[in-house]
């Protein structure tokens, strides 16, 4: 574990406040007010320092630590604060899955199938991707939420799959009823006369 004493300026608020949400970011549990712990990675250690050197720099005090627990009971508890953090921000996103498969529904039994809808629920996909992304590269030791993510999350895809296969046959429908109606519309504008057969006395 990579331990930061982190104890930034007391002015301006906004640099405490930035530098407290960087933390955050990487994933960081804290362990008081002014201490956070992550695991030990390069990664890790090269972004502590990075934040240690801007807090000096402005006038702070920080340290980073390499740390390890004194028990395996100690371990555990600090594994589980991880995952704690973690299954918060599942939850969330869970919730947000709900939300949008509510929303594909709704569009459905309303019968709004459109190609503007469906660009924006391809985006409102994309972000989902992306925030499940972002949860998975902070979850460190595997927090329970993210097996019923992943499920909820290929849901959302399926979902969006059928709604964009409705939007298809809607649009072709209607490609098709135009063209019917254009060339229905052609025949009852010709206004040409009766032909004339003339035959030729043999």
């Amino acid at each position: 574990m990579v331990t930061a004493g982190l104890q930034s300026v007391p002015e301006p608020t906004r640099t405490r406040v930035g530098i407290w949400r960087r933390i955050k970011s990487l994933g960081a549990v804290y362990l008081q007010s002014s201490v956070c712990i992550l695991p030990c990675t390069s990664d890790h250690e090269r972004q502590l320092k990075l934040l240690q050197n801007e807090i000096v720099q402005a006038g702070g005090i920080a340290d980073v630590l390499e740390t390890t627990a004194l028990d395996k009971q100690q371990e555990v508890a600090i594994v589980r604060r991880f995952q704690q953090d973690r299954e918060a921000q599942y939850r969330e996103f869970l919730g947000k899955c709900n939300d949008y498969l509510v929303d594909l529904k709704r569009e459905t039994q309303i019968h709004n199938f459109s190609f503007a809808e469906l660009q924006e629920n391809d985006e409102d996909l994309k972000k989902l991707n992306g925030w499940a992304m972002k949860i998975k590269s902070l979850d460190f030791y595997g927090a329970p939420g993210a097996a019923e993510a992943d499920k909820l999350l290929a849901e959302c895809e399926r979902a969006l799959e059928q709604y964009a296969s409705r939007v298809y046959d809607v649009e072709q429908h209607s490609k098709a009823g135009e063209a019917q109606e254009r060339g229905v519309q052609r025949i009852h504008g010709h206004k040409g006369g009766r032909s004339r057969i003339k035959r030729r006395s043999m």
